[in-house]
């Protein structure tokens, strides 16, 4: 079901009447989830349950495609709402605020695009940061790596990342 929230009836009885509509469809939709969790909490006990109780491989495949179909049906009937993309949570948990940060920029060399010499605006930067270790002291250090880009050509610039210790980490060769 679509439903062009920008072209919704202004009469307020058949405003009313949608939303009941949608209420029923929404309850209903909430007994279908209830039982297709069912039908995945029975078949993951079937399946991870005591070797006695243990389905056939052919027969768990069965029950799933049925449950694909019914999720794929839901699915279709669903109001499409839109969006904006955000980016996704990081990995990580942040490294704590206590601890005394020092801060290092590193920028690109030139100010002109390197692929059609036109000026380089700025886009933001990229900010990463590692645990050193000062003796008796920790101290987490910035790196801050300004993003550049081209208007002319939309070429991006922006200065290599220092190499790290260990690929991925957040520690200092200290």
């Amino acid at each position: 079901m679509r439903i062009d929230l920008g072209n919704l009836p202004s009469n307020t009885a058949l405003l009313h009447q949608l939303v009941r509509d949608m209420a029923v469809i929404v309850e209903h939709r909430d007994g279908e989830i209830e039982r297709l969790q069912a039908i995945i909490k029975k078949l993951q006990r079937m399946q991870f349950g005591r070797s006695a109780e243990r389905l056939d491989p052919d027969q768990l495949a069965l029950g799933l495609e049925d449950l694909d179909a019914d999720v794929g049906r839901i699915e279709e009937s669903l109001p499409i709402a839109f969006t904006e993309t955000t980016e996704p949570p990081p990995h990580r948990k942040p490294l704590p605020d206590h601890l005394l940060r020092e801060e290092v920029r590193i920028d690109t060399d030139h100010a002109a695009c390197p692929g059609c010499g036109g000026a380089l605006h700025d886009m933001g930067e990229s900010v990463s940061e590692m645990l050193d270790w000062v003796p008796a002291q920790l101290r987490v250090v910035r790196i801050i790596r300004p993003k550049y880009a081209c208007r002319a050509c939309g070429t991006m610039a922006q200065a290599p990342a220092p190499e790290r210790v260990i690929a991925g980490g957040l520690a200092t060769p200290a």
